[in-house]
């Protein structure tokens, strides 16, 4: 599967790239080519230095859009009108949200716009015929890049296209240990995204690192 990660060069987007990139033709985008090229070569040599075979490459933004069948926006939500505004070519791929919105206080609590959800938001920003689906939403951040850590945790998968969520799990479980579950369309998104700031106050207050979800 041809994999972009918009935004690919942050903790998320890099750790991303380096779970899929031995199952998958991955690039890593950014705004800045150079900034990409820089974080794909890490990345590949942490991975060749485990023994892991992988190519990755470094590419902008809108060439990770053209490269992927599944396009992953690894972006904050602050960033994302902007970012997504700025590509074109999305039509009729399948783009995943990771995308949390969410702000802090003494607390961590969903700060949603006005559309209910990012995933939302996002079918409002992009084409029609853009297969969008939210995954990912859930897993603790920086677990992402610590690859001597499973990842064993459960990922909801909402869209409204039935295809695109089935080629969604496919790739959530080319991640060793990642579950995937099928949550319905995308109006569950807000539900999906919500669970993000739950988990950490959690993690807070229960004096917890990483807390996740698994559904059994």
């Amino acid at each position: 599967m041809k994999i972009g990660i918009v935004g690919g060069t942050g903790e998320i987007g890099e750790g991303l790239a380096m779970r899929l990139a031995p199952r998958h033709d991955v690039v890593i985008g950014s705004r800045e080519a150079e900034k990409a090229s820089a974080s794909s070569t890490e990345c590949m040599g942490i991975l060749r230095g485990r023994g892991t075979p992988c190519v990755l490459r470094g590419v902008t933004n809108q060439e990770a859009v053209d490269h992927g069948e599944v396009v992953i926006l690894a972006i904050p939500f602050t960033h994302l009108a902007a970012t997504v505004s700025a590509l074109t070519g999305m039509e009729k791929k399948v783009v995943i949200s990771p995308v949390n919105p969410m702000q802090r206080s003494d607390i961590f609590f969903f700060d949603p716009p006005p559309e209910g959800s990012a995933a939302l938001l996002l079918q409002k920003l992009l084409p029609p015929g853009t297969r969008i689906c939210t995954a990912f939403n859930n897993v603790a951040a920086n677990r992402w890049r610590a690859l001597d850590q499973t990842l064993d945790y459960s990922v909801a998968v909402c869209g409204d296209d039935a295809g695109a969520r089935q080629v969604v799990r496919g790739v959530v479980e080319s991640v060793p240990n990642l579950k995937a579950f099928d949550a319905g369309p995308l109006r569950v998104s807000p539900m999906i995204e919500a669970i993000t700031p739950l988990l950490l106050n959690i993690a807070r207050h229960s004096k917890m690192k990483d807390v996740g979800i698994q559904f059994r």
